[in-house]
């Protein structure tokens, strides 16, 4: 049974979904402390939180079974992602969900500032009806500084220009290649954001790059008739150099939605009245909380059961969006790197792949990523995965070459990994049948034909008549099965090399049996 964790508010419908999952179990505890946490969270397989839990260091460091953290949500600042990296945990997050909640929060929040909406609604349910004082200014033909051209920001462009507005768009990674085409002039000059735009929208995340991205120098170049409007995340704008610019009205007015500390401890902001303030609520819509929950509880369970990984913040994607192909592959790989890793002795000086054939032409990245897993777990007692193979190998010094050779062979697609330590070179070459069986088709040099099961015993032995026969009655006392088995011969060398897959793996008697034997020269006893 799967436990997945959740410790805040989250909608029904991702509970239930959960709950409906043949084999998962949903166990909802909201308002645990860090230490709370950090005591339970090795008991579940899975996490969901949303913005209120904190996911510390302290809180993964003994994760026991955590596999993954389901961020229903966008930002992932709650989450210490290094931390969860370095444990082989996932982080995922949910960034198509509230990006409409959002972007509408957005242009709400626009357009009450641009209309002096919250104050002239205060004012006359006090009694007064002053229209002179609350003289608005339209949205149509205004300049608006869109800083963050993601999932969000697109979407605000894209309202925005349904007002008529005029779009100067800058993005601190690179601009959406229909950013363009649809009407925004693209910026590579904040300066000329802060200049020229009549509103201001954020819609980057916060890190180091972007803290304090707008202090009073920035506010000191804007229009007094400027508008901000923050649904990004809290500290992009420096909140002091805010208030006092609000303040003084160096600018016409600003509207906040987050933060630097939630909920705020000084509300100052409150007091003036060009200013705008709502406790977070770009994502809340009944809409988009379901539409998180749900996607959430979804991708969680999929990473969980070995399925596809999808918007993870440190692992590459797989399985879903990804070839068949590419997957059989990375699969193959996988359990010719666990075969490598027993059946090589010393330290490891060099890994060396190769793609040949049809696979070359195609993104090999899982493939090798999953090669690599297979060869450095069995060194490990945590879990190596897609989220920290690559930390892993670097720290021990493991660079994996890659090599392509899109000139077919023998067979339309191959993969060979050679690996070299200090005392031996091995190589193993595999592909796969029909686009689904997989085979180990090479192994130093010995052509031979078997399954790479779960179970796998291979022998390097003298080659001579009654091999096989004398091998074959050792594992039948035993209780072991042959599931595939494949030779291969150097007749000049007088060399051999068997290869079992088995229905179990011999236990340790077994195995002292078959390396006694007289014509065994190496013999490894592998669990794929």
């Amino acid at each position: 049974m799967y436990k997945i964790l959740i410790t805040d508010k989250l909608a029904q419908e991702g509970i239930d979904l959960i709950n409906s999952m043949k084999d998962f179990e949903a166990v909802v505890r909201t308002g645990v402390t860090e230490d709370e946490l950090a005591s339970i969270i090795g008991e579940y397989d899975g996490l969901i939180i949303r913005s209120a839990t904190k996911v510390t260091e302290k809180v993964l460091q003994n994760p026991g079974k955590l596999k993954g953290v389901a961020r229903a949500g966008v930002g992932v600042d709650n989450i210490d992602v290094p931390a969860a990296t370095r444990k082989g945990i996932l982080v995922m997050n949910t960034p198509g969900g509230n990006t409409l909640s959002a972007a509408e929060h957005t242009l709400a929040l626009m357009l009450a500032l641009s209309r002096s909406v919250v104050p002239a609604c205060n004012s006359l349910k006090s009694g007064a009806w002053d229209r002179k004082k609350y003289m608005g200014n339209q949205l149509n033909n205004k300049t608006i500084g869109v800083i963050g051209l993601g999932r969000i920001g697109m979407s605000v462009v894209k309202m925005a220009l349904g007002f008529n507005m005029k779009v100067v768009g800058y993005d601190p990674f690179a601009a959406p290649k229909e950013a363009e085409e649809i009407g925004i002039e693209i910026t590579d000059n904040l300066e000329r954001i802060y200049k020229e735009a009549d509103f201001i929208s954020l819609h980057v995340p916060k890190n180091e790059k972007t803290l304090n991205m707008i202090t009073a120098k920035e506010l000191k170049m804007m229009k007094p008739t400027c508008r901000i409007v923050n649904c990004a995340r809290g500290g992009i704008i420096n909140e002091e150099d805010l208030y006092n610019a609000l303040a003084s009205k160096t600018i016409a007015g600003a509207a906040l939605d987050v933060f630097s500390k939630e909920p705020p401890e000084n509300h100052r902001f409150a007091e003036l009245e060009n200013c705008l303030v709502t406790p977070h609520l770009g994502a809340s819509t009944e809409e988009a909380q379901v539409e998180v929950a749900v996607e959430a509880a979804q991708i969680l369970a999929d990473a969980i059961k070995g399925g596809p990984i999808r918007n993870a913040l440190n692992a590459p994607a797989m399985g879903a969006g990804v070839s068949p192909i590419i997957c059989r592959f990375a699969e193959l790989a996988q359990r010719i790197g666990t075969l490598m890793s027993a059946t090589t002795t010393g330290h490891i000086k060099k890994v060396q792949l190769e793609f040949r054939g049809a696979i070359a032409d195609k993104s090999v990245d899982l493939i090798a990523a999953s090669f690599t897993i297979g060869l450095l777990q069995p060194h490990f007692e945590t879990l190596v995965n897609m989220v920290n193979v690559g930390l892993l190998a670097k720290e021990r010094g493991i660079s994996v070459d890659q090599i392509r050779n899109a000139e077919i062979k023998d067979f339309e697609s191959s993969f060979t990994a050679v690996v070299e330590t200090d005392k031996l070179k091995r190589t193993v070459v595999g592909t796969v049948f029909g686009g689904n069986l997989l085979r180990i088709i090479e192994i130093d040099g010995f052509d031979i034909e078997v399954t790479p099961e779960e179970s796998m015993l291979i022998i390097c032995n003298d080659d001579k008549p009654g091999v096989i026969g004398a091998v074959g009655t050792v594992l039948g006392s035993h209780g072991v099965n042959i599931n595939t088995m494949g030779v291969g011969h150097k007749l000049e060398e007088g060399k051999a090399i068997l290869a079992f897959s088995l229905d179990k793996t011999p236990d340790e008697k077994a195995a002292a049996e078959l390396a006694a034997l007289d014509f065994v020269n190496e013999m490894y006893v592998c669990k794929l």
